[in-house]
């Protein structure tokens, strides 16, 4: 397919085939991912071993572990730094509740809530946050800073973080960096040891179930935080640890877990396994070429991103999108396009003439 700087091989049989076919016009991984065909028949044997009244805890619990084996191996951390949840706002929360009285959160002005309003929530013990822009994030960081809290690549416009000066001004200014890889993990390559702290949940781009999400935590980042919400899972023996007074936790990043919703690790496990067979750089690049070709075909420039947001104040791409079928999200006065590794030539076909049926090619 000829594109906006040369000829784009999109593989899109050797991508998409473990999906199976996803239907035409879904450009929405950024909202919700598809499942594997292979996720979807482990979810379906785990309901039915279910309703045969045949399910045992033991397996459920060792799908959490070979989902946390896999997320550690994506994100390149030991295992033993690595914690599960079931979203990200209350893996923040965690965070947040363990920093001390008035301390100082840099985050990102317009950053997806959920890495932002757990701070929020400290106001009356003199937690202040102050929002910069995303490009003055690195230069923002002052001595006086405690954390640095921002995705790596932005819920509302695609917008990637220079993750690596992020990075260095917080190191330099002493303060902890706290990164949210779900826009990230499973389409860009994601390096978590970059950062004291990152979160993540997998039902996006990495097409897991809802309820699977992930806290990444460095040694020294973790003797400052709290297991606040520490129950039996989070004991070093899980099944010694299911009545009280006594409390041993693990030494390892588990005792931050919470319980695990236990179906959704089921898929989680088989949806991360399938992420650990794609090449992350490649896919990027393929996500990225797809959405620069679009914006050829709509006339606007490119910007090297796997979600693309377009200006819509008055709703123009809104109604020629829903009105062609196509699968998309409204994000802060903007459409929304995502590209992942299912999608292909087609999906551009559908978009673009979306548009140009219905007059609105050159709004943005």
């Amino acid at each position: 397919m000829q594109g906006f700087d040369g000829v784009i091989d999109l593989g899109e049989a050797v991508w998409s085939q473990p999906w199976g076919g996803v239907r035409p016009g879904y450009l929405d991984a950024a909202t919700m991912g598809v499942p594997t065909r292979a996720t979807r028949a482990a979810m379906q044997r785990a309901l039915d071993t279910w309703a045969d009244g045949e399910a045992n805890a033991a397996d459920y619990g060792a799908a959490v572990e070979r989902a946390r084996a896999a997320y550690s191996r994506l994100v390149s951390v030991p295992r033993s730094e690595v914690a599960i949840g079931a979203t990200t706002s209350e893996l923040v929360g965690l965070v947040a509740a363990s920093l001390p009285d008035d301390s100082e959160v840099v985050c990102v002005d317009g950053d997806f809530s959920s890495v932002v309003y757990p701070f929020l929530q400290h106001a009356h013990r003199g937690v202040h946050v102050r929002h910069v822009p995303l490009e003055a994030l690195a230069t923002s960081i002052t001595p006086g800073t405690a954390l640095v809290a921002f995705s790596l690549i932005q819920s509302a416009d695609g917008r990637v973080a220079d993750a690596a000066a992020i990075a260095d001004a917080a190191h330099a200014a002493g303060a902890l960096t706290l990164c949210d890889t779900t826009q990230a993990v499973g389409i860009h390559p994601v390096d978590a040891t970059e950062w004291d702290l990152t979160v993540c949940h997998s039902y996006k781009w990495l097409c897991a179930p809802r309820g699977a999400a992930f806290l990444t935590v460095s040694p020294e980042a973790a003797e400052r935080i709290l297991p606040l919400n520490a129950g039996w899972c989070a004991g070093e023996d899980v099944w010694s640890s299911t009545y009280g007074p006594e409390m041993t936790l693990a030494d390892s990043a588990r005792r931050f877990d919470t319980s695990p919703a236990w179906l959704s690790w089921v898929g989680a496990a088989e949806a991360l396994e399938h992420f650990e067979t794609i090449d992350t750089a490649a896919a990027w690049r393929r996500a990225c070429g797809l959405a620069d070709d679009l914006l050829f075909r709509l006339g606007l420039p490119p910007r090297g991103q796997a979600i693309i947001a377009l200006d819509d104040p008055h709703g123009a791409w809104t109604r020629a999108l829903d009105a062609a079928g196509i699968r998309f999200a409204r994000r802060a006065g903007r459409v929304r396009l995502s590209l992942h590794v299912w999608n292909t030539a087609c999906d551009l076909d559908l978009v673009s003439a979306a548009f140009e049926t219905a007059g609105c090619r050159q709004i943005a």
